[in-house]
């Protein structure tokens, strides 16, 4: 008998057809927040890619990938990002001319893995292995901590570190312990900012802070933003020092900064690494007014009542003190020409989150399920709009949207092509609580 799969009821021979599928369910939900990009100069790192750098992997993979532990003052605004995004992506500035430091001894000569001064820090130490005699121990010191240890007879047979590349031939001599010297870090230029724009292109991040404070280089973020934004379809946001003047949703002016519990007065460019990092980890349903800066006792500097209300008429993130600690005044970003198109509303972060979060995902399950896929007819567009709808629905689930009504609120029909179609929707972001008016009556 025959048997097999059927598309139409065209079968020639008896026997038994079956299609086994399963019960249409959605195939998209709402994607993950929380991954920061930022441009920065380094002394260490690779010049010529995007350095990730994973919250979960931070503790051990910091020192090759940047240089530092993670307890280093030196990156602890690197430290404080990591500690609020789950991704961390670095562009190295200045990293292209970087000059590489070296040390040779005998015939050994040992070369730092990346151009910069962090490699002036590196000292190779060369002695007699213990259980071998024919045999040499090579250690790596990093800021006199081991960070390589390889024994070996003959210098070919090192193997390139994390740190060190190795050249030369021959027996190793010994030694004491020889500093590598010579490393310098490049030059910033705006080539190299630029170009740290295009590599983030290649990939998926909510929110980039640029801890630079000339106005080119705000000027350039805000006109990428807005590519990103309204051409490219990846809405993003963008934390800059001091430039309210984008008046834009997709940029956010950060005004002042914080002082430390051990009394360290933060610049805004620094602090800037942490409100990013908080910003690109805030959920859908998530304001940050009056959120907590972690060890933080005071603003710097404090503003007036006076200051801070123009500061927010001005479209300016504030830091607030608050009884022994610093806070954020309002989450809002710098749009304050309001206009039928673009409302009060979306001057709220946690309101752009929503609407941010509807345009990417969206556009990601429909990239991925959907496009050149599903059918263009009724019940490919009733697909899509359950597709939707159930999206929308888990928003309104955790509260970010509400009076969300599947009936009313979407439609989907043919667009004006064969191979398009039309999405007419209606939603209503939530925003949290931040002024209360009270009346109390005594009698």
């Amino acid at each position: 008998m025959a048997g097999g799969t059927w598309t139409a009821q065209n079968k020639v021979r008896p026997g038994t057809y079956i299609n086994f599928k399963a019960r249409p369910q959605p195939l998209g939900s709402l994607g993950d927040r929380g991954i920061a990009a930022y441009p920065a100069a380094l002394p260490w790192g690779d010049p010529a890619s995007v350095i990730v750098v994973e919250a979960s992997e931070y503790m051990d993979k910091s020192l090759a990938l940047i240089g530092f532990r993670p307890t280093d003052p030196r990156i602890r605004h690197i430290t404080a990002a990591v500690n609020n995004a789950s991704t961390v992506l670095l562009y190295r500035l200045g990293g292209t001319g970087a000059v590489k430091a070296k040390a040779t001894e005998g015939p050994l000569t040992a070369t730092a893995k990346w151009g910069g001064t962090r490699g002036n820090d590196l000292q190779i130490v060369v002695q007699s292995n213990i259980d071998d005699p024919a045999a040499f121990d090579v250690v790596t010191l990093l800021d006199g901590e081991e960070v390589d240890l390889q024994t070996v007879t003959v210098i070919e047979e090192l193997q390139p570190s994390a740190f060190i590349d190795w050249s030369g031939s021959s027996t190793p001599t010994t030694t004491a312990g020889i500093r590598l010297t010579g490393g310098a870090d490049g030059t910033v230029s705006g080539a190299d900012f630029s170009a740290a724009l295009s590599s983030f292109e290649a990939y998926q991040f909510n929110v980039l802070g640029v801890p630079l404070t000339d106005s080119t280089s705000k000027q350039l973020t805000a006109a990428y933003v807005r590519r990103q934004r309204e051409e490219e379809g990846k809405k993003v946001q963008a934390v800059l020092v001091d430039y309210s003047s984008a008046d834009y949703e997709g940029i956010i002016s950060l005004k002042n900064s914080i002082i430390t519990s051990d009394g360290l007065k933060v610049p805004p460019e620094m602090l800037l690494w942490e409100i990013a990092a908080m910003e690109a980890a805030a959920n859908v349903n998530e304001s940050l007014t009056y959120t907590i800066i972690p060890n933080a006792v005071d603003a710097y500097p404090r503003l007036t009542n006076s200051e801070t209300i123009a500061a927010l008429k001005n479209g300016e993130l504030v830091i607030t003190a608050v009884n022994g600690s610093a806070v954020i005044e309002q989450d809002i970003n710098t749009l304050t020409s309001f206009t039928p198109d673009r409302s009060r509303a979306f001057s709220k972060n946690r309101v752009i989150r929503v609407l941010d979060s509807i345009g990417n995902d969206i556009k990601r399950i429909f990239d991925q399920f959907y496009i050149g896929k599903v059918s263009n007819n009724d019940d490919g567009r009733a697909l899509l709009k359950a597709e939707v709808v159930s999206y929308l629905l888990s928003l309104q689930g955790i509260g970010a949207i509400q009076n969300f009504d599947s009936q009313t609120d979407i439609s989907v029909a043919p667009g004006n092509d064969v191979d398009s179609i039309l999405v007419e929707l209606s939603i209503q972001p939530v925003d949290s609580i931040e002024k209360i008016y009270m009346t109390v009556e005594v009698i």
